[in-house]
């Protein structure tokens, strides 16, 4: 519960646009304190470092009035900036990738610099009080705060710079594929042929009476399946020796009330073994990529989607989110894939799950896409081209049927969409050496099949 649980606070934390500018705004109270009193306590001689400020109290306070006054501004419309930008990103590439825009660092750091200098002017303007014969100037606080204004400065220059670029459909797409990216190395760790040993199910491992003796745990949120936390489930079969078989995986939607894990026997299933069990699964407002590979590739597919709306009609955009996809894809094929599976250190059965496969991956990647930019040859050909880059890397049987039904399909619905015999040629010569690429590699790998083994 602890680990879900803190998972759960930091990805809240992590998504939140005010988190960052809050721990900036509490540094530079901080930092205004403990400078006062350094000037306060006279720890450095001023006299020393003539380019500290030498003015009065009024030019002090007038100076820290004026960087704090357009602070405040500079924020407001840094603000304002980046609520059209978040409302461009809703647009033209779907509500669900404004989170990437919400947990964008330098959008936070901007903000939070702003908000820093402002308050820090308003701790030293305080302090600042009296005439030129009975004052007192924090003469290094004063400095300080005219630094920090031409750091915000700098920052404004940046956020311009910044802001024009994370509205792109470059950066987008780049973003999506880092989490794409990620989501493979830590699902999917494992290469083709690179794990010591594969368990498989055993004849007799899952009792003849399973499906008649198991008892339903029910959910006791709503919400999309963000993460299962499988160390703590392994651990409660092994202590009350259980057999559960999982009804959701990671990034589906799951109800109050619906079944969420069938354990086997029913009969030791009590209100607090539900509840602990119930504290193995994460559920969210949002679906996440912790556990769920599929959802940076469904945002992927979503912008191209929405590239190739009437509305918008950006082909190019869509080529580009292809070109990812079949990136992806070419990095999954050459992994293996979890097995539904799970044993405890005994090799004694504890969880049957229903991981993601390789078939349900490239059909989230190129049915839609498909279905409507089959009117739309550079579409279809990328496609196809896409294909040809993940059979090159791809080494099992079932994955290479897949992609030749996919490759097959797309064949097919290019003849509905494309009027012109030309344009249906050229995807016919694509689907070629597409298919060629799928029978070289099967072709290799007879010949040295102990490589991917």
């Amino acid at each position: 519960m602890k680990n879900i649980g803190l998972s759960k606070l930091w990805n809240s934390l992590r998504f939140s646009y005010w988190f960052l500018p809050s721990l900036m705004a509490t540094g530079g109270v901080g930092l205004a304190l403990i400078v006062l009193t350094v000037d306060e306590k006279n720890l450095v001689q001023t006299e020393a470092f003539p380019w500290l400020y030498q003015g009065g109290p009024d030019g002090a306070r007038a100076l820290l009035s004026a960087v704090a006054g357009s602070m405040v501004t500079v924020a407001a419309t840094v603000f304002s900036i980046t609520i059209v930008a978040l409302q461009l990103a809703a647009t033209n590439f779907g509500p669900r990738l404004l989170r990437n825009f919400m947990r964008d660092r330098g959008n936070q750091i901007v903000l939070g610099t702003f908000i820093a200098t402002f308050l820090y002017c308003l701790m030293v303007m305080r302090r600042v009080y009296g005439e030129d014969y009975d004052a007192f100037v924090p003469h290094i606080s004063v400095t300080v705060g005219i630094v920090l204004s031409f750091a915000s400065i700098s920052v404004l220059i940046y956020f311009i710079h910044h802001a024009s670029t994370i509205i792109q459909a470059s950066h987008v797409i780049a973003d999506v594929v880092t989490d794409l990216d990620k989501a493979i190395e830590r699902l999917f760790p494992e290469k083709i042929g690179q794990s010591q040993y594969k368990k498989t199910r055993r004849v007799g491992e899952i009792p003849q009476d399973f499906g008649a003796q198991t008892c339903p745990v029910e959910s006791k949120v709503t919400g999309y399946l963000q993460k299962v936390d499988d160390s703590l489930l392994l651990k409660l079969t092994c202590k009350y020796n259980l057999l559960i078989q999982l009804q959701s995986r990671p990034g589906q939607f799951v109800a109050k009330g619906s079944t969420i894990v069938l354990v086997y026997p029913g009969g030791r299933v009590n209100q607090d073994l539900a509840d602990q069990i119930n504290r193995a699964f994460l559920l969210g407002r949002e679906r996440t990529e912790q556990q769920d590979i599929e959802f940076p590739l469904d945002q992927l597919v979503e912008i191209a989607l929405r590239a190739l709306s009437p509305g918008i009609n950006d082909p190019f955009t869509a080529v580009r989110c292809i070109d990812r996809l079949g990136a992806g894809l070419s990095y999954l094929a050459e992994r293996e894939f979890p097995s539904r599976y799970w044993y405890d250190e005994d090799s004694e059965l504890r969880i049957i799950a229903e991981p993601v496969t390789f078939e349900r991956l490239v059909d989230i990647a190129f049915n839609q896409i498909r279905h409507y930019g089959k009117s739309d040859i550079v579409v279809m050909v990328r496609l196809l081209n896409a294909i040809a880059q993940i059979a090159q890397r791809t080494h099992r049987t079932h994955d290479r049927f897949v992609l030749q039904k996919q490759a097959d399909t797309i064949l097919h619905s290019s003849y509905e969409g494309l009027p012109e015999k030309h344009d249906r040629h050229i995807v016919e010569e694509h689907y070629n050496r597409a298919i060629q690429c799928l029978t070289q590699t099967e072709l290799e790998l007879k010949i040295n099949p102990s490589e991917f083994q």
